[in-house]
């Protein structure tokens, strides 16, 4: 399900994004309260995590990349020669730097939960003002419209005016903050949750 804007291509993301992911999924642990995981992951530790994503369903993994000359010239040769393999930090052959992802998940593990889905989208520090979040969750979104989702949710780190705008864009309301739930770089914060009503 491939998917271009502009200078810009989101598809699923698969194993050979998974350095380029870890590398971005790190920084935001390393330097921001976003995430509340407190250390870095190698990509062998973050595996299951990509591979708890398939190529359809309710649980998404969606990743933006730059798309480069190559991607666009039409004499490449065959399309498989496009998957045969990447440069560190590149996906697939032919295609740029990782500009961010965006994921749907199990909102909890008990069966009646499976209607809903949390989902998150994390933009590359470089990439960061490009729309970039935009593009991802609109792919994200129009992937759900056809799933057994009724409900999405959000839980933003506070304060993040970035993701609140973007969440609100998206049709999402607040719906209430847990205070002081998470310590993190020797402080605690709170998380606001925010609710997007799919069906």
């Amino acid at each position: 399900m491939p998917r271009e804007q502009g200078e810009v291509q989101v598809r699923a993301g698969t194993e050979a994004d998974l350095p380029a992911l870890t590398d971005l999924y790190n920084h935001y642990i390393r330097e921001t309260c976003i995430t509340f995981d407190l250390e870095p992951f190698t990509p062998d530790q973050r595996r299951p995590w990509l591979l708890a994503y398939p190529q359809d369903g309710p649980h998404r993994l969606l990743v933006a990349r730059e798309v480069t000359d190559r991607t666009k010239n039409p004499h490449n040769g065959p399309e498989s020669d496009l998957y045969a393999g990447s440069a560190e930090g590149e996906g697939t052959a032919g295609e740029g730097a990782l500009l961010g992802y965006a994921t749907s998940s199990s909102f909890r593990h008990k069966a009646a939960y499976a209607p809903s889905v949390e989902v998150t989208a994390y933009c590359a520090p470089h990439a960061v003002g490009r729309g970039i979040g935009t593009l991802l969750y609109t792919a994200l979104f129009e992937a759900l419209a056809d799933e057994d989702v009724h409900r999405a949710y959000a839980g933003i780190t506070q304060p993040n005016e970035a993701s609140t705008r973007l969440h609100t864009r998206f049709g999402f309301r607040h719906i209430g903050t847990y205070t002081e739930v998470g310590r993190k770089f020797g402080r605690y914060w709170d998380v606001a949750w925010y609710q997007k009503d799919l069906g």
